[in-house]
């Protein structure tokens, strides 16, 4: 091929062998049959399945059947390749969460999800930059300054991780729940404060704080949301009037997930933003129903048994490390609770709403782990303090849906959420009077 003066031989790209196809697919069929029994497991004795997809991983990895020798789990290539299809289906869980997103109640109580939100960064950012000072820095990390040692320890104790609750409030149907509805929102607020954070932090670690990196991050975000109000929201709304929709929707969220991570804030940001616009503008909401059957049948359980494949809970056997990973864990749970407890009382919500967003908000899960990777790859974790933060993903994703089911089993249904348990709320808003009426009777309530 000729351009311009070079000549450029273009090679074909070999397929895959015989032998990576056949072991990839024994290596995913394995571990999304352990993720699906484990799931169903978990959902019979009371737990939503993500429980045991986690378990699934965990129980496969080197945790357990690593441990004992029994297998040796996938190699880089075809764990390569199992990241891709669990990237996928991240991806397209955080777009449907995205799409559930009531945006008049947003729009209605914002003031309480950021209250929520607010007080779930603050303490536990506190507590976490204090034990950053307090812990021994050789069971931290090896050479990272200590001011930027504590400040990522905060930043992983205040992070919430999107996936893990969207998929916790959908398995146990509570995403129609205003509580539901808070807590995700205030989840998203949480994590654009939490990716800010860690690109502050990594720039720390790397060439020094620099007041560029922080405007830079914010400016980011503020396009992506006028992007997506002011561009993708028309083009959507052409795309998606007419014709089958779920090819349109699936090119709209990966698109929107590349969007975001070019811009070098995480691609799950991109994907939710994307459902919210998806959300605002599709005729016919019930056409999504096929794309999320698919998600949480399959494509969901294989990326959360990824994500247990990678932890690695032998480390746990030294007193020390386990010491720490005890301290942060408790840490990270008070903190999280006491902190978006405080801000869902201070908005008017009753106790058992406030321990239900909590409980919620508590679940730190994947994103708790890329934060985690991050940090040992940067060189501010060693291998124990890394192990402790995954530790606090397994612990608080696991102790969510129990704590979630007592407290929103005290928590009565209002007509807002009957009605949006029905149908999801239209674009035009007047296409529904009778979800208005609702509403408007909810705020009359509260006003008096």
């Amino acid at each position: 091929m000729t351009l311009g003066r070079m000549n450029i031989a273009v090679a074909p790209v070999a397929p895959l062998s015989a032998d990576s196809v056949l072991s990839f697919l024994l290596q995913a069929g394995a571990l999304l049959a352990t993720a699906v029994i484990l799931g169903r497991l978990a959902q019979r004795v009371g737990l939503p399945a993500i429980v045991g997809e986690l378990s699934a991983g965990v129980l496969l990895g080197p945790s357990v059947f690593g441990a004992l020798g029994v297998w040796d789990g996938p190699s880089t290539e075809e764990l390569h390749l199992l990241d891709a299809a669990g990237l996928l289906g991240v991806l397209l869980l955080v777009g449907c969460s995205g799409t559930e997103l009531d945006l008049r109640m947003v729009r209605k109580r914002g003031g309480t999800a950021a209250k929520i939100s607010a007080g779930g960064l603050l303490i536990p950012l506190v507590l976490g930059v204090s034990a950053g000072f307090v812990i021994p820095l050789s069971l931290i990390s090896g050479s990272a300054d200590r001011t930027v040692v504590a400040l990522f320890l905060g930043v992983a104790m205040c992070v919430s991780a999107i996936p893990v609750i969207a998929k916790t409030l959908l398995d146990m149907n509570l995403l129609h729940r205003t509580v539901g509805q808070l807590t995700l929102t205030a989840s998203v607020i949480d994590d654009i404060f939490g990716w800010m954070m860690l690109s502050v932090v990594s720039a720390m670690a790397t060439t020094g704080l620099r007041t560029g990196t922080v405007v830079g991050s914010v400016i980011a975000i503020s396009t992506v949301v006028l992007i997506a109000a002011f561009v993708l929201r028309p083009l959507a709304k052409v795309a998606l009037r007419r014709g089958p929709v779920l090819g349109p929707v699936v090119v709209i969220i990966l698109l929107g997930a590349a969007g975001t991570q070019a811009l070098d804030l995480e691609a799950v940001f991109g994907a939710f933003v994307c459902g919210v616009v998806i959300a605002s503008v599709l005729p016919r909401p019930e056409a999504l129903a096929p794309l999320r059957k698919v998600v949480l049948a399959v494509l969901a359980p294989l990326f959360f048994a990824l994500a247990g494949l990678r932890m690695d809970l032998t480390a746990l056997a030294d007193p020390k490390v386990a010491a720490v990973a005890a301290s942060i864990l408790v840490l990270a749970v008070v903190g999280k609770f006491i902190g978006a407890g405080i801000g869902a009382l201070a908005s008017g919500l009753t106790r058992w709403e406030a321990l239900a967003c909590a409980a919620g908000m508590n679940a730190r899960g994947v994103i708790e782990v890329i934060v985690a990777m991050a940090g040992l790859r940067l060189g501010v974790l060693n291998s124990s303090a890394y192990t402790s933060i995954v530790l606090v993903a397994i612990v608080t994703s696991l102790m969510a849906p129990p704590l979630l089911r007592w407290a929103m089993n005290r928590v009565e249904h209002t007509a807002e959420e009957q009605l949006r348990l029905n149908w999801p709320p239209a674009a035009d808003e007047q296409e529904k009077p009778a979800h208005d009426k609702a509403l408007d009777k909810e705020e009359k309530s509260e006003i008096s």
